[in-house]
């Protein structure tokens, strides 16, 4: 009963809205927490870290700037799906958010892009991103061996595959 008053308030508090220039200090600071940092590596210092193949929405609770998602879509009808990533402020982990977040996002890829599949590709050792991925409904596909490089780019790490797939009759 309380989580569901928790994620009820949570979901009242919560906007996912268009990055903007303004959000650049405080998501940058954010970018730079070690618990973010080790996933992430170090921001670029250009904002709004400019990749035109992606949307950027800042994660906002309260009125407070709490993170930010990203995601990429796959246009070509053959293999046509998206994918998200995310980070949030450390203080706020743990509470829900980061399923919420991802529950939105995911939802709006699926009824507004016509997305079937999204995929999300954490650290394979990043087990509190992973239990809330799978809060949000993503499925393990399996591990990617030496995904990508750790956040000094001294070593290469595992990364999981998971994706959210919409059946369709």
């Amino acid at each position: 009963m309380a989580a569901d008053r928790r994620s009820s308030r949570l979901a009242d508090a919560l906007i996912l809205r268009p990055l903007v220039a303004a959000d650049a200090r405080e998501l940058k600071r954010i970018h730079r927490t070690e618990e973010v940092r080790r996933w992430w590596s170090d921001p670029d210092d250009e904002f709004p870290w400019d990749d035109p193949d992606s949307t950027r929405w800042t994660v906002e609770v309260d009125g407070q700037i709490a993170g930010l998602i990203q995601f990429q879509e796959e246009y070509e009808p053959r293999y046509r799906h998206a994918s998200v990533d995310l980070f949030l402020d450390p203080a706020r982990h743990g509470r829900g958010l980061g399923t919420e977040v991802l529950r939105r996002t995911v939802d709006h890829l699926v009824q507004e892009r016509g997305h079937h599949r999204v995929t999300i590709d954490p650290a394979a050792e990043n087990a509190a991103a992973i239990r809330c991925y799978e809060k949000a409904g993503f499925q393990r596909v399996g591990v990617m061996r030496a995904y990508e490089r750790d956040a000094l780019g001294d070593e290469w790490h595992d990364g999981l595959l998971m994706e959210f797939v919409v059946q369709r009759a």
